[in-house]
């Protein structure tokens, strides 16, 4: 099988494929329009990031028996038009969660404990206990809405500390032992910190805007790990003046697709963002939670085994 390898990824994938008799050519510069003129060529690619895996490409691709992504989503894929086709869909979920949930755990205790504000301080000679008390998880109700591997993952995380742990999702009996799986009326009554691990989705996108928060009882703190289409970031930044939200982590923002680095070269920051990046109640990173040198392996070799699996199926 030839397979195409279009992003760079940990040398074990190419390597542990070579071993089991792949034929793996890397291309990590051509488009997707030179991209498509070859894929005929290949019987599978793996991909990260770079380019839609969209029908026009598909219809390119006369050959090819699976596309694989070195991540958790599939978004970036016409999946439907992909299995029309017959071919497998391979992803790696299980490679990253563990990065996932210490991210999120790590992003809400400095935002309770204000170490982003109080290590800013001590670096311009301010020694400020007081404006830097902070507040304890102990006691509280962490919702968590996404209850697969990412969001199973932060579930587990949070047993070393003494709170109640619940999670919604839209698939039945998916709670297990580190979290109870509730009504969204029930995630609504009780939760403190609410957090984010959904695909990006139509039932998703935009998920959290006004309507949404309104709907909780309580005024809340919320993680975003997942996508950032998921927060309508106006009603984010209104909900955090207002303070129903105390405070907001985001790994992930809205505007990821629309050029980031532009916003401030060209002097062009959206008001919403402006806030975002003025506020002590926001901490902010840019889209890693997923991405530490442990993951960079662990997804890489989930594709290698996932792919090697699957081959075998064919040859059968």
């Amino acid at each position: 099988m030839k397979i195409l390898l279009a992003d760079n990824n940990h040398p074990i994938l190419k390597k542990g494929l070579e071993a089991e008799g792949f034929i793996c050519d890397e291309d990590i510069t051509s488009n997707k329009q030179e991209t498509e003129a070859k894929i005929a060529n290949y019987e599978g690619i793996i991909i990260r990031s770079r380019y839609k895996i969209d029908q026009q490409f598909i219809d390119k691709a006369t050959n090819l028996k699976f596309i694989a992504r070195v991540g958790a989503g599939l978004e970036s894929i016409a999946i439907p038009y992909a299995k029309s086709k017959n071919i497998h869909l391979i992803s790696a979920p299980e490679g990253n969660r563990n990065a996932v949930g210490e991210h999120a755990l790590g992003m809400l205790l400095s935002l309770f404990n204000n170490l982003r504000k109080a290590d800013r301080e001590i670096r311009e000679g301010k020694w400020l206990r007081e404006a830097n008390r902070g507040i304890e998880l102990e006691g509280r109700t962490v919702g968590i809405i996404g209850y697969g591997n990412m969001g199973k993952a932060f579930a587990k995380k949070l047993k070393g500390f003494d709170v109640e742990v619940i999670c919604y999702d839209i698939k039945a009996n998916v709670g297990d032992a580190n979290a109870k799986q509730v009504s969204l009326k029930e995630l609504f009554e009780k939760t403190d910190v609410l957090s984010l691990h959904t695909p990006h989705t139509p039932l998703t996108n935009k998920m959290i805007n006004a309507n949404f928060i309104q709907q909780f009882k309580k005024a809340f703190y919320i993680i975003n790990t997942a996508r950032g289409t998921a927060i309508v970031t106006n009603d984010l930044v209104d909900a955090l003046k207002g303070e129903k939200i105390l405070g907001a982590c985001l790994d992930v923002l809205e505007y990821e697709k629309l050029s980031f680095e532009h916003f401030f070269t060209d002097n062009n920051l959206p008001e919403a963002f402006k806030y975002l990046i003025q506020s002590e109640k926001v901490i902010l990173s840019p889209h890693v939670a997923g991405w530490t040198v442990e993951s960079k392996y662990k997804l890489a070799k989930t594709i290698l085994d996932k792919i090697i699996a699957f081959s075998k199926t064919i040859n059968k």
